[in-house]
């Protein structure tokens, strides 16, 4: 149970004129921390979710690190489906956490990938986050990711904010911290991030991409477009050099994602406008 406690309240720093929220300070190194803790509580405060029951979804490789290491400090069973072409890294993670690891076949997609675990949909002593769909992935960013950071740039006393920016997987996080901020900064823009390869919000070409945990190639459906006021695309040679900046000046252990993102914020940055 002590690591859950960790699990949360990250730093927020200023980077090139961006304030960012360090979520890989969370035990497992990633913002999934907060939606794994927070889906398998509200499961079993509902009683859908049993000591010893199964827990079952498709990943890129983050979420099911998290849901494996909070299903391990509960005594849950975790079973991911993931595409075959992520990194040996995290099936090696995932495995040492105690998850069963199924790969899909890399030329079906993630849709694949989706299929296999719905197989266990309705399965006695299974249970399926479904973190592209389930609304409380919204909420859970809404209050504590979202409050958070609300808190921390009072904190900093940043009295405008003018832009949000995050990359979407599911949209729970760009969702749930855009409305947590609107409540204190009404006008403030939220920005989606997503992969220049697979731009499927900007209506683009949807193929290859290194930048995992993004642009999987779909809507999701907790995504409301109305609420998104533009849309960044970011190439994977972007996020890489940008990612490969943070790790040599910064000394943070963060993912092409959070590259992704930076490049994204910087460019509103550069225009003046203040950005979390």
């Amino acid at each position: 149970m002590g690591t859950l406690f960790r699990i949360g309240r990250t730093p927020l720093v200023q980077v090139d004129g961006v304030h960012v929220k360090l979520e890989c300070s969370n035990p497992s190194g990633s913002v999934k921390d907060r939606l794994a803790r927070f889906l398998v509580e509200q499961a079993a405060r509902r009683g859908e979710l049993a000591l010893g029951d199964t827990i079952v979804e498709a990943t890129s490789g983050n979420m099911g690190i998290a849901l494996a290491l909070v299903g391990r400090e509960l005594g849950y069973r975790v079973k991911v489906f993931m595409p075959e072409h992520m990194g040996s890294e995290r099936r090696e993670m995932l495995q040492a956490l105690g998850a069963e690891v199924v790969l899909t076949p890399r030329a079906l997609g993630f849709a694949e990938t989706l299929r296999r675990r719905d197989e266990h949909r309705g399965r006695p002593g299974h249970w399926i986050p479904d973190q592209f769909a389930n609304e409380d992935n919204v909420r859970c960013h809404r209050e504590t990711t979202g409050r958070e950071l609300v808190d921390a740039l009072a904190a900093a006393r940043v009295r405008r904010l003018d832009a949000f920016v995050a990359g979407v997987g599911t949209g729970g996080t760009l969702m749930g911290v855009a409305e947590a901020l609107r409540e204190r900064w009404p006008r403030v823009r939220i920005v989606a991030v997503e992969p220049a390869e697979a731009s499927a919000l900007s209506g683009g070409a949807i193929g290859e991409h290194g930048i995992h945990g993004i642009g999987e190639g779909f809507v999701p459906a907790i995504l409301r477009r109305e609420r998104i006021d533009a849309v960044e695309t970011v190439s994977t040679r972007e996020a890489h050099a940008a990612t490969e900046a943070l790790h040599a000046e910064q000394g943070w252990c963060a993912g092409l994602s959070s590259g992704a993102n930076l490049v994204a914020a910087r460019r509103l940055a550069v225009r003046g406008a203040v950005v979390a």
